[in-house]
């Protein structure tokens, strides 16, 4: 009767651990980004697959700030998985309708909001479009964004609270209509990307444009190649700015992982 009852009491005993709910990557307050992981009390967790990823700045909701009183600008940040870039978004328009790639420092002259941001040490790239801003940093092995993202937001508060232009006038005025920019990017992928990437059975397709902000699909032995991510960047881009030099943002909105035949 005793071991009977041992045994009873050590499995109902037994303590399950409940997991800790899951952070969202969105942080309110930019002081705040972390790249350290949320622990589970789980010992034996399934490690999940990597799966590659090229961000994508979405459009910021009515709803992602509170309402504030007065001109107080309000960010929010989110690293990338890569942890190369950083996406900061603004309960403000910086560039209506349109977006602008400034690769350089050089490309930001005349354009005060990027030349605020290019004067800080760690910045490589600005990515402007409607009321966000992509920074990729220069050091790609720092994970931790919160010491530049601080800096970041206090660049963006400061130039925003000065008031003026933001962006240079020579780039809006010069601004193709939306047709024109379509047509060129059009002409790019039948003429040099297609062809390009036909060789390993890929495809490019123009999906959305906004203003000079355009979204691809890539399809075939594209869609979850291992270098899917060098092609869009070295390759694809590179002819779309060739015969389109005003385009801007270029987004790449393909589910890689659920690639059938992908070429490596």
């Amino acid at each position: 009767m005793n071991i009977i009852t041992k045994f009873k009491n050590m499995f109902s005993s037994k303590d399950v651990g409940a997991k800790e709910p899951a952070q969202n990557n969105v942080v309110d307050d930019i002081t705040n980004i972390t790249s350290e992981p949320v622990e589970e009390n789980n010992p034996f967790p399934e490690p999940e697959p990597v799966v590659r990823r090229v961000i994508r700045v979405p459009e910021v909701a009515d709803d992602i700030f509170p309402p504030v009183d007065g001109n107080k600008v309000l960010i929010k940040a989110q690293p990338s998985a890569t942890s190369d870039q950083c996406l900061f978004m603004l309960n403000r328009p910086l560039f209506s309708g349109h977006s602008w790639w400034f690769p350089t420092f050089e490309t930001a002259e005349g354009s005060p909001l990027a030349e605020r941001l290019f004067s800080l040490e760690d910045v490589e790239s600005v990515l402007v479009n409607e009321a966000t801003v992509t920074i990729t940093r220069k050091d790609k092995n720092i994970c931790d964004w919160k010491p530049l993202g601080a800096e970041i937001g206090t660049a963006l508060r400061e130039r925003l609270e000065e008031g003026g232009e933001l962006i240079s006038q020579k780039i809006i005025s010069e601004m193709p209509s939306q047709d024109e920019i379509q047509e060129g990017i059009q002409k790019a992928i039948n003429e040099e990307v297609n062809p390009g990437v036909a060789g390993h059975g890929g495809l490019i397709t123009l999906e959305h444009i906004k203003g000079n902000t355009i979204t691809i699909k890539m399809g075939g032995g594209c869609q979850g190649c291992s270098a899917a991510d060098l092609t869009l960047k070295q390759g694809v881009h590179s002819s779309f700015r060739k015969f389109v030099p005003q385009v801007g943002a270029i987004f790449d909105e393909t589910d890689h992982a659920a690639g059938l035949n992908p070429y490596f």
